[in-house]
């Protein structure tokens, strides 16, 4: 009862501004404070709930351009896809409080997902480099060990290995390739901000060669700016249409190692462009060994509402749509890095 004598009070002051014939702007001292004062009475999972509420249902997203209601809310990754929608709205005094917002959320985001995901992705790609002829100082013995343990010489007391296993000699080099293609219609704010925060972690890694391309109808390589995922999130555009085929076109004439690349399309697949030349486009690289992706969501919201019939299409071609969590990403990645098994959530899979 509370929370809806909260909303029911916000409601009442947003109505009251409007009558005033102020707009919103009168209301938005009044709004920050019950909207701060929640944060007293609730947990902050249930305050991020009322206020995304608030901000769908009783039009407060204009009071988003106030700074002091931003000083006000709980930052969440839901609020900042609001504030990415209003990014061109956004009058230049609150455009500050706005970048402080989402650096915020963008800070405990990596502090809670970038440490997993480099130590599950830099196994991966000790893996994927390992070689079955390395030089002497390039062996792994004790995975050697292990591999010919059935070679073991009792009257001896050793093993004769008959199969070595290594590391490549260049660890420093680029050993794969990631296109993260992430679809930046509304639908998929949540799923956008992941995308930018992990496209980060993933660039500050040494052995891989990153890239990030967002698009709606227009396609636009946002990969010079990973150094900062804020950056990267300023730089997006959230609306619009869909045209997932000159997105992969795009991301296709970029792949220079196919049978070391891996392309993540992050997108509910609602195609405004051609489908048939976009499941061409996906065979293609298929079929030149790209290892492809398709994640319908990138977010902890579960599955959402997505194209069923592109997603089989895309699924028949070998190459898997399911939505994925943030905390599941990094175990998607390995495998694709090690051209294993896509773990797959139970009844998250087109």
């Amino acid at each position: 009862m509370g929370g809806e004598r909260v909303a029911e009070r916000v409601a009442a002051l947003v109505r009251a501004g409007a009558e005033r014939g102020a707009g919103l702007g009168g209301s938005a001292p009044s709004v920050a404070r019950w909207l701060g004062d929640i944060r007293t009475y609730f947990p902050g999972s249930v305050v991020q709930v009322m206020q995304r509420d608030a901000i769908d249902r009783l039009g407060l997203a204009a009071l988003l351009l106030e700074p002091e209601m931003l000083e006000a809310v709980e930052a969440d990754v839901h609020l900042v896809g609001t504030l990415l929608s209003l990014n061109k709205a956004m009058p230049e005094e609150t455009k500050e409080t706005a970048r402080a917002v989402v650096r915020k959320v963008v800070e405990e985001l990596e502090k809670r997902l970038a440490s997993r995901t480099r130590t599950t992705l830099t196994g991966a790609l000790d893996r994927s480099a390992r070689i079955s002829r390395p030089r002497h100082h390039d062996i792994d013995w004790n995975r050697t060990i292990a591999a010919n343990l059935r070679h073991y010489l009792p009257e001896y007391r050793t093993i004769v290995p008959e199969r070595l296993v290594g590391y490549g000699r260049a660890s420093q080099a680029v050993k794969k390739e990631v296109v993260l293609c992430v679809d930046q219609s509304g639908s998929m704010a949540a799923s956008v901000v992941y995308a930018s925060v992990f496209g980060a972690v993933l660039a500050s890694m040494r052995s891989l060669a990153t890239r990030l391309v967002v698009f709606d109808t227009a396609v636009v390589d946002l990969t010079d700016k990973l150094e900062d995922p804020v950056d990267v999130l300023f730089g997006t555009q959230l609306g619009g249409g869909t045209d997932i085929n000159r997105a992969l076109a795009y991301c296709q004439s970029r792949i220079t190692r196919p049978a070391d690349t891996v392309v993540v399309l992050i997108s509910d697949l609602y195609e405004g462009g051609i489908k048939d030349e976009m499941l061409k486009r996906v065979a293609a690289m298929k079929a030149a060994g790209v290892q492809f992706v398709t994640l319908l969501a990138l977010s902890d919201e579960g599955a959402p509402s997505y194209d069923r019939e592109h997603a089989a299409a895309l699924a028949a071609l070998g190459a898997p749509a399911f939505a994925c969590t943030p905390d599941l990403f990094p175990d998607v990645m390995a495998a694709a890095l090690e051209k294993g098994t896509i773990p797959i959530p139970e009844g998250a899979a087109a």
